[in-house]
């Protein structure tokens, strides 16, 4: 049985976290990111988000500096000035533009989580689902649904699955938990699962339009 504070062995050196540049209007979206930070340090896994340290974005990132393990912020030059404000902890890429922020992310990590957040989160989300799907990467993708909040969206991927747009087996892709522990519990149990055709496809980042450092395979 494990016990409370008991450093925990993981199948990840590092977990991408994307969320909102805000708070969101209930305390347990907050709870929730700093919640999530926790886990991630209990578990000996560094950080690699987009680099803000306002709203989730920097309650996640400051939980888990706090805690001793490493922090990696990508962020486009030209949002900087926008996002960064205050003290930001860790270790912060600049990179040129988005596209290069979510390679360069990707690249870093072992497993995906998104916690609540807007249009920024849910585009990256989605690209990494998509690049699943793809047979691009084998990585964990999981959505941290506090108080139901990704309920309607698992609803439409749901119906995209019932019309026909998404196969069975690609709805396996999304892992989704109401709390940290147990979301991070059900990604490192995660086993991949693709179309025979799709995962034997060659994949090279020059079909993705990024240089050949940002391999996201690996």
């Amino acid at each position: 049985m494990e016990r409370e504070g008991e450093m925990r062995a993981s199948r990840f050196k590092r977990i991408c976290v994307f969320c909102g540049s805000s708070q969101g209007k209930k305390s347990s979206y907050q709870d929730a990111a700093i919640e999530l930070g926790k886990e991630l340090v209990m578990r000996n896994i560094d950080l690699v988000y987009g680099g803000g340290s306002i709203g989730l974005m920097g309650l996640v990132s400051q939980a888990v500096h706090d805690g001793g393990r490493h922090v990696i912020g990508v962020i486009p030059k030209t949002l900087m000035p926008r996002e960064i404000t205050g003290e930001t902890v860790g270790e912060v890429k600049a990179v040129a533009d988005m596209h290069q922020r979510k390679a360069e992310m990707a690249k870093h990590s072992d497993a995906f989580i998104a916690l609540p957040g807007g249009y920024g989160t849910l585009e990256e989300l989605l690209e990494v689902i998509t690049w699943a799907q793809l047979g691009i990467h084998e990585k964990p993708v999981g959505l941290l649904n506090v108080d139901g909040y990704y309920n309607s969206l698992l609803s439409f991927i749901d119906k995209a699955v019932e019309e026909g747009f998404i196969r069975p087996n690609a709805r396996h892709i999304i892992v989704s938990a109401p709390t940290a522990k147990e979301l991070v519990k059900k990604l490192e149990e995660y086993i991949p699962c693709h179309d025979s055709d799709v995962s034997k496809l060659n994949w090279e980042t020059e079909q993705l339009a990024y240089p050949q450092k940002y391999d996201i395979s690996r």
